[in-house]
């Protein structure tokens, strides 16, 4: 039995545990991502990984030895702009685990001539399509793991970080710059045709972190301006059984106050919320937004 002394410790760094648990994991999965699929159809997967690539390509020195020495000065810059206790600890975890296993995964049994990801190289040798696919669902599960456990992957992340806090320039058009000019400069090496798969790749990647990261619980909010808000609130709380926030409004060609209604509610319930709104007062206006997640009473609980 832990005492209460013990208990309150467990619980206080046992968050922290998870995410660095969480930034080993993910740095494992992004190791297989490369060493499975991006590799071998000769896919740049952007950043200081597309670069280890081709300096691989050229030189046959160790990938992983080479984004490891390719985050030094990144992870030296980060620290001088972002800064960070935080930052720096689960960064270094990230960019260490993450170069570590691009190079020992292919020394386990299962790059072994028999094992089961030779296999999987060979059975998807020459299909470059199926190979950016894969690579893309993988490691976009990789990045998305890092970023819920509030890491960093380093690399080209780092560099779109510092050009979002320097220079303004929104993170993801950072991404997009730093990543496209590694893999374009890959086309010239590559080919084409991988440089457009790897960019394909590289959007793809990004849609499946960004699930992994915020879950599927994509919601809808709904802004209803009408002449009869209490009829309208109410056949919202009795036939969607969602809460529903009056907000105060003013008409500025009217100047005439005019109540808003503020509603979240599930993708299924749209259809049902027009029809709803349009009975009570056909002359209502309402905009529908979206939200990446609603956390709280009626949709998922609100955790740390």
């Amino acid at each position: 039995m832990l005492c209460p002394y013990e208990n309150a410790i467990m619980k206080k760094h046992l968050p922290t545990l998870r995410d660095y648990f969480l930034i080993v994991i993910a740095a494992l999965i992004q190791a297989l991502s490369l060493r499975l699929f991006f590799v071998p159809a000769q896919l740049a997967s952007g950043g200081v990984s597309g670069i280890s690539q081709l300096i691989n390509h050229f030189t046959g020195w160790p990938i992983g030895m080479m984004i490891l020495i390719g985050n030094i000065p990144l992870f030296a810059l980060g620290w001088r702009f972002l800064g960070g206790y935080r930052f720096a600890l689960r960064t270094a975890t990230a960019i260490l685990a993450y170069s570590l296993f691009t190079d020992l995964v292919l020394k386990t049994p299962l790059f072994a001539p028999n094992g089961a990801g030779t296999a999987l190289i060979n059975d998807l040798q020459g299909d470059i399509f199926l190979s950016a696919l894969y690579g893309a669902i993988v490691s976009g599960i990789g990045y998305g793991l890092v970023y819920r456990a509030r890491g960093s992957s380093g690399g080209s992340d780092i560099l779109a970080r510092i050009l979002n806090h320097w220079r303004g320039i929104p993170m993801t058009q950072s991404y997009l710059i730093v990543d496209t000019a590694v893999i374009l400069g890959a086309g010239f090496v590559f080919g084409w045709k991988q440089a457009l798969y790897a960019l394909i790749a590289l959007y793809v990647s990004g849609l499946v972190a960004e699930t992994t990261l915020e879950g599927g619980g994509t919601v809808r909010t709904a802004m209803i301006v009408t002449g009869k808000p209490d009829e309208v609130s109410q056949r919202i709380l009795e036939g969607l059984i969602r809460g529903v926030t009056v907000l105060e409004g003013t008409g500025a060609f009217t100047g005439a106050d005019r109540p808003v209604l503020y509603v979240v509610i599930s993708r299924a319930e749209v259809a049902s919320l027009k029809a709803i709104v349009h009975e009570v007062d056909p002359r209502a206006f309402m905009v529908i937004g979206y939200a990446h997640e609603a956390l709280g009473e009626g949709f998922r609980p609100l955790k740390s």
